[in-house]
């Protein structure tokens, strides 16, 4: 399983709190990549139907907005 800031854009609109099944379904629905798919499969073997909050709690290194270098007042 590997996730990409590409990948990850596809849940942004998800609706939280979701299991895996249902963000499976959200991203058919979508139209999201097969790779993105195959991830939350995964997923689903693993965990079981659990629940999950956020896309935090799938990927805990993904990025937020002060992992970047950008001062939203300087614009």
């Amino acid at each position: 399983m590997y996730w990409t800031l590409e990948l990850a854009t596809y849940l942004e609109d998800a609706p939280w709190p979701a299991t895996a099944k249902e963000l499976i379904d959200f991203c058919n629905r979508s139209g999201a990549p097969m790779e993105l798919i195959e991830n939350l499969q995964e997923l689903d073997e693993e965990d079981d139907g659990a629940q999950y909050e956020s896309i935090e709690e799938l990927w805990p290194d993904y990025p937020s907005k002060e992992d970047f270098l950008f001062n939203e007042d300087e614009y």
